[in-house]
This record gives C-alpha cells, structure tokens and sequence, in this order.
C-alpha cells in the first residue's frame, strides 16, 4: 500500500477538479442566460419607446445620481419603482403627467437640497424615458427596494 499521494494521483485529482469545476461553472454560466432571456426578461413589454427610454436614461446619465434596480449612486432616490410611487398602477396618465412635470420642474432651487439639473426633453424623449420607468416597475425585484420610497 502506498504511503501518501502519488505526483500522478495529485495531477489527475487536480486536472480532473478543474475540469469538473469548469464543466459547472459553464452549466451555471449557460443556466443563467437561459433564465434571464426566457424567464426573467419582459419581452413582449420591451417595446422600441422602452428602448429609446434607456438610451435617454443613459446618454443623460441619470445613473450618476440614481439608481434602478439597485444599481447607481445614491444621491438621489431609487427609481426602478418610481411608478408605483407616481400611482401608475391605479392611473397611468396622472402617473406619467406627474412624472414629466417633475423633471420638467427641476431645478427647484430649494437650500439645502440636493438639486437635480434641468433636463430640456423633447416630448418624444419625455415619453420614452417615463415608458423606460414605467417598465423597470414590472420587473420582478424580488422586493426591492425595501421601502417604497425608494
């Protein structure tokens, strides 16, 4: 019998552990591809003013003060459930007349708060970009944010 582990028992232990991890981390990789194509992304809601929506949000920067679904800064809130909060899901039209009147409105120029800079949004991108919040809301977030402020 043996007395320890062999130079070529410990070659084939680790070439075969890579292998075998490797293999899983793949499957894993694969795994969550599939789930967030065909489970956890909402196709049909992604329309062409959702998409302009998120190039607006992007070319404009919003993720440097706010975050959505968790990502960004925290300067200022959270809106991947901005919709809820305008009530959009009880009234869409007050929800989106609110949503462009307060980014419309900004600067407020109230002291001592933070300020969000004016943005001059044709309605076009005004649209898409409330489109682009009003969809963010129907992802399932698995609750988050913990609050409904945000």
């Amino acid at each position: 019998m043996a007395e320890g582990l062999t130079k070529s028992a410990a070659r084939n232990i680790f070439y075969g552990g890579s292998l075998f991890f490797f293999l899983l981390f793949a499957a894993l990789t694969a795994h969550s591809h599939w789930y967030m194509v065909n489970t956890s992304t909402d196709r049909e809601g992604l329309t062409e003013s959702v998409k302009h929506g998120k190039e607006v949000w992007e070319k404009n920067m919003c993720i440097n003060c706010h975050s959505i679904m968790g990502e960004g800064a925290y300067f200022a809130p959270e809106l991947g459930n901005v919709w809820e909060r305008y009530g959009g899901h009880q009234n869409p039209d007050a929800a989106r007349a609110g949503i462009a009147a307060w980014i419309r409105a900004q600067p407020l120029g109230a002291e001592g708060r933070r300020q969000m800079p004016a943005y001059d949004f044709t309605e076009e991108e005004m649209q898409a970009l409330i489109d682009f919040l009003q969809w963010t809301d129907s992802i399932d977030a698995q609750d988050w944010p913990p609050t409904p402020a945000g």
